[in-house]
């Protein structure tokens, strides 16, 4: 556990809570916490769905800007890659991945809700790239996940401008999947992260790489994954069940073990 993120367990669901106040500001140590936090959600079998949440108050309102300013080109030459692993372990994260938004999420933290399979927001919540502001561009994955995510020239008008897009916008063009009042944007999250935390766990894991490799590859490469991927499962418990469950009970029956 680190002294600004940390793991908590509940029913399956594992919650990664960043506890920096007052605005969950990303330095190099909550960047290395989260690494250390998401690897421990990677590997621990009681854990079947992951929350990354910041609070009550706001997801993350970005980088720490007055450790970023006394950065020289050499030092942030040798600190962009540990940025931007450490944020990618997140979104490699095996299991379904859901961010709680609530109040601000910009430049990093906006980056870090992009590492999520999916994103719940708080009906006032703002999410941005401002980095442009500061003169700058996202370094930990911002132009990568954010134009895949909801295309180039929507992440292009949100990058090159820095605006902070309202929960509205943000459900509209994709870059959130659903908007619930403040204070139900934890409970919302846990409600989703549930379903998964029940379900074939490996299953799951299959098809979130399948749909994340297969993004960054052409399509006959993509369903080569997919082929691998859908034919491993046949050696898992879960498929027996899941068969066997339909062919006795019908479809939506089963009670998976995780194996």
């Amino acid at each position: 556990m680190g002294e600004f993120v940390r793991l908590e367990v509940s029913d399956a669901v594992g919650t990664i809570r960043l506890d920096r106040p007052p605005m969950n500001a990303l330095d190099s140590q909550v960047q290395e916490e989260l690494r250390a936090a998401a690897l421990e959600a990677t590997e621990r079998r009681d854990v079947r769905a992951v929350i990354v949440y910041g609070g009550e108050k706001v997801f993350a309102a970005g980088a720490d800007i007055k450790e970023m300013s006394a950065m020289a080109y050499t030092d942030i030459v040798d600190r962009a890659g540990a940025l931007q692993s450490a944020f990618t372990s997140v979104a490699r994260i095996p299991k379904p991945v859901i961010a709680a938004v609530t109040g601000y999420a910009l430049g990093g933290g906006c980056e870090l809700a992009l590492c999520a399979d999916f994103r719940v927001c708080a009906e006032n919540a703002k999410l941005g790239q401002p980095e442009i502001l500061l003169g700058i561009i996202p370094g930990a994955g911002g132009t990568q996940r954010l134009a895949r995510l909801v295309g180039p020239a929507r992440a292009k008008d949100l990058i090159f401008s820095g605006r902070f897009a309202g929960a509205a916008e943000a459900l509209a063009i994709g870059l959130v999947d659903k908007v619930v009042p403040p204070g139900e944007v934890y409970p919302a999250a846990q409600e989703w992260a549930a379903r998964f935390a029940t379900g074939p766990a490996y299953a799951l894991r299959a098809a979130k790489e399948a749909v994340d490799r297969g993004l960054e590859v052409d399509l006959d490469t993509g369903l080569g994954i997919e082929r691998q991927q859908f034919t491993g499962l046949f050696a898992t418990e879960d498929r027996d069940i899941g068969m066997r469950s339909f062919l006795e009970s019908g479809p939506g029956k089963a009670q998976f073990s995780g194996r």
